[in-house]
């Protein structure tokens, strides 16, 4: 008698799709920056975050999780937020909103703690985001829509009031973002040093 075997899912299913669109959406935030079209920057920056949180319900809610789409999504992620940061910085370094070391910091943390996830997770750790990586992902993406709003509004005809508001939103956004980024990262590496001294089960927490 014949044996039916579990079908696996398409390779480019709709979350797939959605990751795949933020990518593009990442480059074409890229060349709005350059443009210096801040409106438009802030709604494909909109955008792509809204992808961000539908492939993972998607993926979720119809079981359609897989290996491409878990390495795919947060290594767009990583192009959208950190290619952000970078073509932004010509335009903060003038007034010193966004400066090289703070750029520094985002690009190594992710570049790091990448390397150090797939490094712990080859030896069979659980090492998935928590709450404060979780945390950081939303004040980076706050910290950016608040540089596209203050950019769009910082026009000749605003009142000082309104672009003094908005500059301290921006300028607490960055700092509280810088601190999250920074902790979570030290986070991660104290916990690998602890899963490598073999405290793995206390240290063991759900995937993101």
């Amino acid at each position: 008698m014949a044996t039916l075997t579990p079908s696996r899912p398409p390779v480019f299913n709709l979350p797939n799709q959605l990751t795949t669109s933020r990518l593009v959406l990442a480059l074409v935030l890229f060349a709005l920056i350059g443009w210096e079209s801040w409106l438009w920057s802030l709604v494909v920056f909109v955008a792509a975050a809204i992808t961000d949180w539908l492939d993972g319900y998607f993926a979720r809610k119809q079981g359609l999780v897989s290996t491409l789409g878990r390495n795919l999504d947060p290594l767009v992620d990583k192009v959208l937020i950190c290619g952000a940061y970078i073509f932004l910085l010509p335009h903060g370094i003038g007034e010193g909103w966004l400066l090289p070391w703070m750029v520094t910091v985002i690009v190594a943390r992710e570049l790091v703690i990448t390397s150090l996830r797939s490094f712990m997770e080859n030896r069979g750790a659980v090492f998935g985001a928590d709450w404060l990586g979780k945390l950081k992902m939303g004040l980076q993406c706050a910290a950016l829509i608040s540089i596209f709003v203050f950019l769009w509004l910082n026009t000749p005809d605003r009142s000082a009031g309104t672009v003094w508001f908005f500059a301290t939103v921006r300028d607490g956004l960055i700092w509280a973002m810088l601190a999250a980024t920074a902790l979570s990262g030290l986070q991660y590496l104290w916990r690998a040093a602890s899963l490598l001294k073999g405290d793995a089960e206390a240290m063991r927490l759900p995937q993101a």
